[in-house]
């Protein structure tokens, strides 16, 4: 009789069962060796049927420990192939409560997940080909899962595990919800911070027993965009819930509003906060330094640290480190350099913020070699060199044009261990946007992206600058829209940025809805946009509206600086209405402004304009009478307008102070007194006057300055020579090269009646044909 033939089927199952049956049993052995299990890992790896069911083996889950042993042992071709073997592990781990192992395993497996395989198995198990059939997918599962994939920096995929959680009616412990808010709020996206309020809003919605961080971690997100006001409303509620505010609370929406120099809205949140029982801590006090140094009230931040010792709380290296970068950024180098040797007489060590602060203060305001003794300092001290260190000595080479220095630098940065990183990047972004290198700009910024670099504000903000500076406002607004979809923070810089540049290039109705549209998008304006927009609005004559921005300013309970009333009192006077300006003066330093020398030089600049000479005269001498600080610009003014007038005598006198001074003369005094000469057409008297600069030495230093256009209120350079400026010195060169001086004279006289600065190198051919004209005068009457 035949024997039947065998069922191949049948046969591959008795052969598996047959295989399960000897690897359990060697796994439960006593004593057993993982070098036994290698003849049999090429069928584990061929069949992975087999090993599932090894790894939900009933018998084996009673001792996870061996389970783990074993799975570890595989080879990563085997248990990183598929997620299904390492789900079928976990189950028998969690049961045993080891959470932070089966986290561990988890991110090994995320981190080499390039097909996001396990994600989609969390997912949707039920689509996933399994050849056992015995999946589960727990809670404990998820909930660890979320820590997992928040771990590796996916908190969006950790986000859709949640939903799911959600949709199975399963609660995720408190640690993994706050764990998740956390990583969404602290994502770099716009998008994140939206997402994280969708998830709080779910966590109540499903139970959850939110805590006092859980409301923490959601208003420092509202602060991350600068949405103060809903992070007060946040506050406002958490009483609702049982979760009374703490110092973390508080401190985190203080240190926001005084980043942003909001002290006004800091000081009523200070009070409600003791007014709940709860007492400014170090942290407290630290950060309303950091606001008092933000605005420059140096004064004010040092009776904050006198308070701190008042209330027994004693102010740290960070305190201090504070206060350092508040004198460095006022250019007040050696007090900085003395409160670091204060730092030392309190027993307190300064630590390597202090030696950036103090070196990049140094290298900000010319103390460059300073700055290098301090590197050498820190060194010296066996304190390393960090990025922020390198990053600082990238700024200063790359300000002084040695892009060799900067090559080396960076490539010492490397062989430290310090990776370049977004600020090594975003200065030299900045550099080549400065010298009109776009397109290596852009490749810059491709090349961060490549790196896994994300372009920041600061990046953003100096593509626009550039943008805008080259005239390319479409490309500017392009950049700025693609920018907001892809979900980086969009800040009022940036929108303030993109309006100055529509100012500047006289497009102030599109300035004018940019502003609408940062408004509408929640983005609260700083000091600083503020600034920008008033300014913008003065510039195009339309003072009475930069006067209701300064209303709003106030209402939004952001302090106003130096800058806002100056550029406010100069709009007065740029559109002719002084008395206003004056009105305006008088009713801010009521309340407690405090005029600079901007503000005396613009309102003696629009006096002038005004034909209110005895009036500028008479404000300039009650200036310097109560020893109010002048300078040269406030010479030049007065000079210009006595000299208008025909006064020489007063002006000389001026020019005579000047020197005494050392306030002066400078290239616009000269430029003044020759203008005016000129223009009473007392041409011998110019020709003179420009011999005795030269007799003096000064061509050398004085008159290389010449042909620079600038700023009559603030004395600032403008770089682009005009074209009127270009084709006047044209002609009065190629006079001066054909030796005809007077007809050279002739044309410079035409050209100071217009008010145009030629170029520098015509005054100098102008200044040595006069001398050579001179001497051959002299020789001829000698010979005669």
């Amino acid at each position: 009789m035949e024997t039947p033939p065998r069922d191949p089927q049948n046969c591959k199952s008795q052969s598996e069962q047959h295989l399960l049956e000897t690897l359990t049993k060697i796994l439960t052995s006593e004593n057993f060796s993982f070098e036994s299990l290698n003849p049999y890992i090429p069928h584990l790896s061929t069949n992975p049927a087999l090993l599932i069911s090894l790894l939900n083996s009933k018998t084996l889950s009673q001792n996870p420990n061996t389970l783990l042993q074993f799975y570890t042992y595989l080879p990563p071709s085997i248990t990183y192939n598929s997620p299904l073997p390492l789900v079928s592990l976990l189950p028998s781990i969690l049961r045993c409560r080891h959470f932070h192992t089966a986290k561990s395993l988890l991110s090994s497996f995320i981190s080499v997940d390039k097909s996001s395989s396990l994600h989609h198995l969390l997912l949707h198990p039920q689509k996933i080909n399994n050849p056992v059939s015995c999946l589960h997918i727990s809670k404990p599962l998820l909930d660890v899962s979320i820590g997992a994939y928040v771990a590796c920096g996916r908190p969006h995929q950790a986000a859709q595990i949640f939903n799911r959680m959600k949709r199975l009616g399963m609660q995720p412990t408190l640690l993994t919800c706050n764990t998740l808010l956390n990583a969404l709020v602290r994502y770099p996206s716009s998008h994140s911070i939206r997402l994280s309020k969708a998830v709080f809003s779910d966590f109540i919605k499903i139970g959850v027993k939110i805590n006092t961080n859980s409301f923490n971690i959601l208003i420092y997100g509202s602060c991350m965009e600068n949405r103060f006001g809903e992070a007060i409303r946040v506050l406002g509620k958490m009483g609702d819930y049982g979760c009374p505010p703490d110092n973390i609370t508080y401190n985190t929406i203080l240190d926001g509003l005084c980043k942003k120099g909001r002290l006004n809205e800091a000081r009523e949140l200070l009070l409600d906060m003791k007014n709940k029982g709860l007492f400014p801590n170090r942290t407290t006090f630290n950060i309303l330094v950091v606001g008092c140094c933000k605005l420059g009230w140096l004064k004010e931040a040092a009776s904050v640290i006198e308070l701190m010792s008042q209330n027994n709380v004693v102010p740290d290296v960070w305190t201090y480190n504070v206060m350092i970068g508040g004198f460095c950024k006022q250019g007040r180098i050696d007090e900085a350099l003395r409160l670091r040797e204060e730092i030392e007489s309190l027993k307190l060590s300064p630590d390597v913020v202090t030696y950036n602060t103090l070196i990049n203060g140094c290298f900000e305001h010319g103390s460059s070699e300073e700055g290098f003794k301090l590197i050498n300092e820190m060194e010296g001290r066996g304190m390393k060199l960090n990025s922020v260190t390198y990053n600082v000595m990238v700024k200063w080479f790359v300000k002084k044009g040695k892009m060799d220095e900067v090559d080396k630098t960076v490539r010492k940065m490397e062989e430290s261990g310090c990776l370049p990183d977004i600020f090594t990047y975003n200065t030299l972004i900045s550099w080549h946007c400065k010298v009109g290198k776009m397109d290596e700009a852009f490749q810059l910024m491709d090349e961060m992206g490549r790196k896994g670099l994300k372009m920041d504000g600061v990046t953003l903000n100096t593509m626009l600058h550039a943008l805008c500076r080259e005239r390319k406002l479409d490309e500017a607004h392009d950049l700025l829209c693609s920018a907001h979809r892809r979900g980086y923070f969009v800040d009022e810089v940036s929108y303030g940025t993109l309006i100055m540049g529509y100012f500047k290039h006289e497009k102030a109705s599109q300035a004018l809805r940019l502003w609408d549209e940062m408004k509408e998008k929640g983005i609260i304006p700083s000091i600083i946009t503020y600034n920008s927009m008033i300014a913008g609005l003065c510039q195009m004559g339309k003072t009475y509206q930069a006067i209701d921005k300064l209303d709003e300013l106030l209402e939004s309970g952001l302090v106003p600086n130096e800058i806002t009333y100056n550029t406010i009192i100069h709009g007065y006077c740029h559109e002719g209405q002084v008395e206003k300006a004056f009105q305006f003066h008088n009713k801010m330093v009521e309340k407690n402004f405090k005029p600079d020398v901007v503000t005396c030089n613009t309102l003696l600049c629009g006096l002038c304009k005004e034909g209110m000479l005895e009036k500028a005269l008479k404000l300039f001498n009650t200036w310097i009478s109560k020893g109010k600080d002048v300078d040269a610009v406030s010479y030049n003014t007065i000079i210009l307008a006595l000299c208008k007038e025909k006064r020489f005598g007063e002006a000389f006198d001026l020019l005579a102070e000047m020197e005494e001074k050392k306030l002066g003369p400078d290239h616009y005094t000269y430029n003044a007194i020759l203008s005016g000469l000129t223009d009473a057409g007392r041409m011998k008297d110019a020709e003179e006057f420009i011999l005795k600069i030269a007799e003096k030495g000064k061509s050398e230093y004085q008159f290389l300055e010449l042909g620079k256009r600038q700023d009559a209120r603030t004395g600032e350079i403008l770089q682009e020579p005009h074209p009127d400026a270009i084709a006047y010195s044209n002609k009065i060169n190629e006079l001066c090269s054909q030796g005809r001086y007077k007809d050279a004279m002739k044309i410079f006289h035409e050209s100071t009646q217009k008010n145009t600065v030629l170029l520098k190198s015509t005054y100098l051919n102008l200044m040595d044909g006069l001398i050579k004209r001179r001497k051959s005068t002299s020789k001829e009457h000698r010979l005669t």
